[in-house]
């Protein structure tokens, strides 16, 4: 039986419909990637981007031999060490954006499944590993590009609580509290106050048969007071008395922490700054990881709470596609990218098959099923041990995956060893004249201060430019610890040389209004034209 033109144009339309929803077409896909450096020289499981622009990666020291030599005359001995008991491999890199130039670093204590965090200053803080690791604390203090920096590992000073696949979060202080990790089930502060350790009897409620509680996914809310997600539950805890001050209702679909991992951030703080939005997205079916099952299919839906609401509770939506080990980067623009991981299976050695592809682009202010945007789809698999971070330019660097024990160069998945760039849409050739440039901005900002920024910008500007701090969070298994977007309160763009195309204009903006919106320390500053970011200009919020 044949179907009438008007059926015939019907299931078109319905065709169209359904393939603009997920954005499945077999035309151009938005974004571009780029292939950044062939050979870093080390798989990056922790990845993190410093105030000069530079990016500090790091694997694990005892995983033998790496693909870039430490500097002449320097090597690490250690006779525990299960593979190489003297090494002169670099197992940290300082990569800069600028050159595409490496440079090793030295590290000596292991930092296998580390956390880290930066300090007000913009030194990063680096805490805890495996084995001679567990109880280490490190810092990198930053340096200019033609100047001389390298880890610090700290002598006279080491966590309580060994802290292995634990979580670092800045308080509004500027102190770094530690949450959890495996078999510490509990939280303490750098620097030390007392009582030095406090237990968290909610890490180990929510603890099942293959942990699902490590690397809990931490945010500061705006009331001062900590989002915590570990396993399927979500509380908001007050560090200050040690005390629960709400239990969230639980996230339906099983566990979404290590091992069974999705990723989560904590959408754009804006206008009044009272209200925080958590979104956790993907994750493993319970048992895969205890089954050791490569094909058991991942999460595909995504939970969203306004966590400061009286009566929160989750709001549902599912993805274009099932993932594990993604990670989740919040763009300058407000938007989060969603990219790496795996489709099947669960985090661990060998553990996650069916590499998920396709980058997709989260719209929180679009409304529900009409959030997800496909993205281009990358040509290396990312899945355990891979990272990605927002660089000031505004592409996301991508590095990492090793789902081996140790550096594997052949078979399936093999050791990933490439650095690359993704650019997102608002990188694109034919928006490049809305693209402004800032011209002059304070280095340091008060809360509360009253200050002004000066673009400029090629074509006129038609609309609110918005002005955004972004963090530089510590990236690692699937969640940037200190990941942070603030837009702030800004005036309309003033023309400062009679509107002309090209010409320079001042925007008056309000920094943040104290340091529970936005901790002390250095931020990226975004001018964002029609959902287009400049490159960002470095700025110091200070108390």
């Amino acid at each position: 039986m044949f179907l009438s033109r008007s059926w015939l144009l019907l299931i078109f339309i319905h065709i169209i419909g359904i393939q603009s929803k997920f954005h499945l077409t077999h035309g151009e896909l938005p974004g571009t990637w780029e292939l950044l450096i062939a050979n870093v020289g080390i798989s990056s499981m922790h990845t993190a981007v410093t105030r000069y622009g530079t990016v500090v990666l790091l694997d694990r020291t005892n995983i033998g031999p790496s693909r870039r030599m430490l500097r002449e005359g320097h090597c690490r001995d250690n006779p525990n060490d299960r593979v190489l008991k003297h090494d002169c491999y670099a197992h940290s890199v300082l990569f800069d954006p600028l050159t595409n130039e490496i440079r090793p670093l030295m590290i000596q204590t292991d930092t296998w499944c580390s956390s880290g965090q930066f300090l007000p200053d913009g030194t990063l803080l680096q805490t805890g590993g495996d084995l001679d690791g567990l109880k280490k604390i490190r810092k990198f203090v930053p340096c200019e590009r033609n100047e001389f920096c390298d880890w610090e590992e700290l002598q006279d000073l080491e966590l309580v609580s060994g802290r292995w696949y634990s979580t670092n979060q800045i308080l509004p202080d500027g102190s770094v509290i530690i949450v959890g990790g495996r078999a510490a089930n509990s939280i303490e502060f750098y620097p030390p106050r007392e009582p030095c350790v406090l237990p968290l009897q909610f890490l180990d409620e929510v603890k099942d048969d293959q942990m699902d509680n490590l690397y809990p996914y931490v945010h500061l809310l705006p009331n001062g007071n900590l989002f915590i997600f570990a396993n399927n539950r979500a509380i908001q805890y007050d560090y200050t008395t040690n005390s629960v001050v709400r239990d969230y209702p639980p996230l339906e679909g099983g566990p979404r922490n290590y091992p069974s991992a999705g990723s989560s951030v904590m959408l754009a703080l804006q206008e009044d700054y009272t209200s925080a939005v958590i979104v956790v997205c993907g994750g493993a079916e319970y048992g895969a990881f205890i089954q050791k099952s490569t094909d058991t299919p991942a999460h595909g839906n995504c939970g969203r709470i306004v966590a400061t609401d009286p009566n929160p509770d989750w709001e549902m939506e599912d993805m274009p596609f099932a993932r594990i080990m993604g990670d989740m980067v919040m763009l300058p623009t407000g938007d989060a990218l969603i990219i790496n991981g795996a489709q099947s299976g669960s985090q661990g050695f060998e553990l996650g098959t069916n590499p998920c592809l396709n980058p997709v682009l989260y719209r929180p202010s679009e409304p529900v099923g009409l959030r997800f945007m496909t993205l281009t789809p990358a040509t290396v698999p990312r899945m355990y041990h891979s990272t990605a971070n927002l660089l000031p330019d505004g592409r996301v660097l991508v590095a990492g995956s090793n789902p081996h024990y140790l550096y594997k160069y052949g078979g399936d998945f093999p050791t990933e060893l490439r650095l690359e760039a993704f650019s997102p849409e608002y990188l694109s050739a034919d928006r490049a004249n809305l693209r402004p440039v800032i011209e002059e901005l304070p280095e340091k900002l008060c809360y509360g201060q009253a200050f002004e920024i000066f673009i400029s910008v090629t074509l006129p500007i038609v609309g609110i430019v918005e002005v955004n701090f972004a963090s530089a969070p510590f990236a690692t298994h699937s969640y940037s610890q200190g990941q942070r977007l603030v837009k702030l309160g800004v005036t309309s763009a003033i023309p400062e040389s009679g509107g002309a195309v090209g010409g320079k204009y001042r925007i008056g903006c309000t920094a943040p209004p104290n340091s529970k919106v936005a901790p002390p320390g250095y931020y990226m500053v975004f001018a964002v034209n029609q959902g287009v970011p400049s490159v960002a200009r470095w700025i110091q919020l200070i108390s």
